[in-house]
């Protein structure tokens, strides 16, 4: 059962932003920032109402806190990055960014709870400059791939292209191409979904259309192949999220009838044979931070997924 505190605006507070009110309030030792997180995902509310950061607070009004939460946020904070050896595939290296390819079940950075080591830490063990760049709990990630998703992730190595990504990431001028089998026939050859979405309205860390604060997303898709197999049929896509919100992809596709295989987290059970989620970031696309030169990656589906796609294209045949 998740934990509260509630909390009573006195006629001294009146009038004090809300981020300012918490961190005087909880003492919990996180900053604005972190605070701010928390209220622009709705982990705080006022009145029972989801608001910003920036708020003016009311004599009399209620605040509710998620501590569950908070207890989350602080424990990412003190959980040390450990350089791990592991194998790393890199497509691309400067002084500037690094090109890699995340395995499937790997976190980009560590989670609460996580025992394994993270693709961060692997990168640290090899490039030690990271650790200087951004924030200590995430040197050098201006994005990230859900843990089961394969692909293709740009890391940057020097503060020029930290602050230079972040804002092609915030701009739209970074190109992702996506690679995903999805439950059922699409028959339109292109197509977009431009429902927003956001954390659920009946709370926790699911996302969906139907949300508290939704928020713009974009995703356009291309068939590539249709497939009838003995579980249905399965339709093979290339997807291009414009925008990047947390597991975008997956509830667009999920919220339009077509899920991922794979995907029990929003979608069907049933698997369909396949080894894991069906989704690979395929290509990248990104201007150099220093020059301008656009650099364009391709990463071909990982053997678990091409062997997997390639029996249902024998049997389909």
């Amino acid at each position: 059962m998740t934990r509260y505190q509630l909390i009573e605006v006195k006629v001294a507070e009146a009038g004090q932003r809300l981020d300012l009110f918490l961190q005087e309030k909880l003492k919990v030792g996180l900053s604005r920032t972190r605070l701010a997180r928390l209220v622009k995902e709705g982990y705080v509310l006022v009145n029972d109402s989801p608001t910003k950061p920036s708020y003016r607070l009311r004599e009399g009004e209620r605040v509710k806190v998620d501590l569950d939460q908070v207890e989350k946020i602080k424990e990412e904070l003190s959980s040390p990055l450990k350089p791990q050896l592991m194998e790393l595939n890199v497509y691309y290296q400067d002084d500037d960014l690094l090109v890699v390819e995340k395995p499937t079940g790997v976190l980009v950075h560590p989670a609460p709870g996580s025992r394994t080591p993270a693709l961060i830490e692997g990168l640290l063990a090899v490039f030690s400059d990271l650790r200087n760049i951004g924030p200590p709990e995430r040197p050098g990630i201006v994005h990230r791939l859900d843990k089961e998703t394969s692909g293709l992730l740009v890391v940057a190595r020097s503060l020029l292209a930290y602050r230079n990504l972040q804002q092609q990431f915030k701009q739209r001028r970074v190109d992702k191409i996506y690679l995903g089998l999805v439950w059922g026939k699409i028959r339109e050859r292109e197509g977009k979904i431009d429902w927003p979405i956001g954390h659920y309205l009946g709370g926790g860390l699911r996302i969906s259309i139907k949300a508290r604060k939704p928020k713009e997303a974009l995703t356009f898709y291309q068939t590539l192949e249709t497939l009838r197999t003995p579980w249905g049929i399965l339709t093979l896509l290339a997807i291009k999220p414009v925008t990047g919100r947390t597991h975008q992809i997956r509830v667009h596709l999920a919220s339009a009838g077509h899920p991922v295989v794979g995907d029990s987290h929003y979608g069907r059970k049933e698997k369909a044979g396949c080894p894991r989620l069906f989704l690979h970031a395929h290509q990248l696309g990104l201007s150099h931070p220093r020059d301008g030169r656009r650099l364009e990656f391709t990463s071909p589906l990982p053997d678990d997924l091409s062997n997997y796609l390639e029996n249902l294209q024998r049997e389909t045949g």
